[in-house]
């Protein structure tokens, strides 16, 4: 899986990771975990992998996590843009690793906020993640009324509907507009070819080895423009890894090479 997807798998987490898996054997026939390692190395292998790295990866996320960086893009990346002139009227934000969209949606809430009032507007943002399951339900925008308890007051009064579901709440059509979502497997070519005022890639390279994250950061600095900022999750860092960024606040980095 390493060679498909990056994804370097500990010893210790050899019990997550079984755990996870019962339920595709399960779903399989299969009784025993060598025979789904079998699977994989035959024909039906390439098919299957999707499906493993959905049982695998981690996809632990909240609307708002982490706020300081809404703040910084709020105040540091999206307001200076306001006094910019008009023929600058395009931004781009990517959520790599966006998991089930509170992230992205968070993003856009921000943007939509900060962007109140002017006109002219070509705003967007990316969300892509390696897995499907996740990526069919952000794009539905729908989650349970505890859920978008960590969205602000009045970012919940503006930005959310009620639901057809039970004690469920839709994201507006207005910020759902502004997103959109993509597979994309981060280790493989990216087809995207414009450059990004920022992205945001949390709690994602956790799941590399070192050489890995210096490939990935290092076109992250390629797909930024030069200024444009790059925010981690609170338990990774840039630090012997890349020298293409400049800490600006707390685990947030600028592009300056």
């Amino acid at each position: 899986m390493s060679r498909e997807t990056g994804i370097v798998l500990s010893e210790h987490k050899r019990e997550m990771v079984c755990g996870r898996l019962v339920k595709r054997l399960r779903a399989l026939g299969l009784r025993e975990f060598s025979e789904y390692c079998d699977m994989l190395r035959g024909r039906q292998g390439a098919a299957e992998v999707e499906n493993l790295v959905n049982a695998i990866t981690t996809n632990i996320t909240h609307f708002f996590r982490e706020p300081h960086h809404f703040d910084h893009l709020r105040d540091q990346v999206l307001a200076p843009r306001l006094t910019e002139r008009p023929r600058r009227l395009r931004v781009r934000i990517w959520s790599a690793g966006c998991s089930s969209g509170e992230e992205p949606y968070s993003i856009a809430m921000t943007m939509a906020d900060a962007l109140k009032g002017c006109d002219g507007w070509d705003a967007l943002v990316l969300a892509t993640d390696i897995d499907t399951n996740v990526l069919h339900r952000a794009e539905a925008g729908i989650y349970p009324a505890k859920a978008v308890e960590h969205i602000p007051e009045t970012y919940r009064k503006r930005f959310l509907r009620r639901a057809q579901e039970a004690d469920k709440m839709q994201i507006s059509e207005d910020v759902r507009r502004l997103v959109r979502f993509r597979r994309l497997n981060l280790h493989e070519t990216w087809p995207m070819k414009g450059q990004f005022d920022a992205i945001f890639c949390r709690n994602v390279a956790i799941y590399f080895d070192k050489p890995t994250q210096r490939q990935l950061f290092n076109r992250y600095a390629d797909r930024l423009n030069m200024g444009g900022i790059l925010y981690l999750g609170h338990a990774e860092s840039l630090i012997g890894v890349t020298d293409r960024f400049e800490a600006v606040d707390k685990t947030s980095y600028r592009r300056i090479k």
